[in-house]
């Protein structure tokens, strides 16, 4: 799987959350004003690119901003230490999205992450585990990630919907202290605004045989990138730093766009931080 954001992706994201102009990113980067807008259209950059000196003005690290020009990738994970989670990918216009499924391996009990555009392959993927899907967890509402969601509560209309969005009954707000058992599975959650404003990330925990936690992000960070700060790059970046970056080394990411990965990886790979 190819990262959710090329080198060009990296860039725009930082240059307009520094308010840094296309002109001074280009003189920056020793590019002329094509040469640069090719760069962040292709995520292709000319040899004699200052990516250094131009990820210093845009508040990027450089040595990760040449690794990512360099064709980084996280290694492809084995989800078979934890087992019972799968990812659904699904694309409509363009835009493909990750949900995910985890369930524990001997209630069947099951929850939802997100929904995608097409509720289809979630049925599917239910129907053939046989599990008793309990429970929606929404990271933020943007369209993509809760493009299946009257379709996923019309076919389990008992289904209890957590999200941090102020549009719903309170009983289905997060709180806090929320502690939500899975069977022997624990799901607490963090606030992690600054995308959107109920930016909420998802930690999975008390895996059998002691297998890492499992964060669930949605749009908080991607691997080696992070979603445009829609509410506030800013915050955004505090909030990675203070609630994702926290877990421990081995904790498994869980990206609503692109490739899984590690708090690990990103620490030493992203760019942002």
């Amino acid at each position: 799987m190819q990262l959710e954001d090329h080198l060009g992706d990296v860039v725009r994201k930082a240059r307009l959350a520094s308010g840094v102009s296309a002109e001074a990113a280009a003189q920056a980067a020793t590019l002329n004003t094509q040469e640069y807008e090719t760069l962040e259209q292709s995520g292709k950059a000319p040899k004699h690119a200052g990516l250094a000196t131009m990820a210093s003005l845009l508040a990027l690290d450089p040595a990760k901003l040449q690794n990512i020009a360099g064709g980084w990738l996280p290694p492809q994970i084995d989800l078979g230490q934890w087992r019972e989670i799968r990812v659904i990918a699904t694309t409509d216009d363009g835009i493909a999205v990750n949900c995910y499924v985890v369930w524990d391996e001997i209630s069947r009990e099951a929850a939802l992450f997100d929904t995608g555009w097409d509720a289809q392959p979630i049925f599917d993927l239910i129907a053939a585990e046989s599990v008793d899907l309990k429970h929606l967890f929404l990271t933020h509402t943007d369209p993509d990630h809760v493009g299946a969601m009257a379709a996923v509560r019309e076919r389990f209309p008992k289904l209890h919907l957590h999200t941090n969005s102020k549009n719903v009954p309170p009983q289905h707000r997060n709180r806090a202290n929320d502690f939500i058992h899975l069977g022997n599975l624990r799901i607490t959650n963090r606030e992690t605004p600054g995308h959107t404003e109920d930016g909420v990330s998802y930690i999975v925990g008390n895996w059998p045989e002691d297998a890492p936690h499992v964060a669930i992000v949605g749009d908080t960070i991607f691997a080696g990138s992070m979603a445009r700060g829609k509410q506030s790059a800013d915050l955004l970046k505090q909030k990675v730093r203070e609630q994702i970056f926290t877990l421990p080394d081995q904790t498994l990411l869980c990206p609503g766009h692109g490739p899984l990965t590690t708090v690990a990886l990103e620490k030493a790979h992203n760019p942002f931080f």
